[in-house]
């Protein structure tokens, strides 16, 4: 297992969600990223998101196809989030979807980690490669 560490930047934009739900609560985003450091490329992704009346709760679930370079290997790959905020307590699961790595990247697997730190954003990234 080896980490990758360095930043990256997101922009998140408002998408329609009124196919799905009208509901005030719900929201659906697109994510743009681009990380630096160990990790080096782009993502493009979506974002589900469910509020509640309850101020600190809530969640959400997202999925991102990152472009780039990692340990000087090219490729891409996808990663799964899964965030939940019980009444401002956070938890939150970010893994490579088994597969999805490809090129140089084929066979990637691993966990990634975000730490928000003055409003910048930093990662931690165990990953393996075969």
């Amino acid at each position: 297992m080896k980490t990758a560490t360095g930043s990256f930047e997101v922009t998140l934009q408002p998408l329609s969600n009124a196919d799905a739900s009208g509901h005030p609560l719900l929201g659906r985003m697109l994510l743009t990223k681009t990380f630096s450091g160990d990790l080096s490329g782009d993502a493009r992704g979506q974002m589900l998101s469910a509020g509640t009346q309850t101020r600190g709760s809530a969640c959400y679930v997202a999925i991102d196809h990152v472009t780039g370079t990692l340990e000087g290997r090219k490729g891409s790959f996808m990663l799964q989030h899964c965030g939940t905020m019980n009444r401002g307590e956070p938890a939150l699961s970010i893994h490579v979807v088994p597969d999805s790595g490809t090129e140089e990247l084929a066979g990637l697997s691993g966990t990634l980690r975000i730490h928000i730190v003055e409003g910048k954003h930093f990662y931690e990234f165990d990953y393996r490669l075969p």
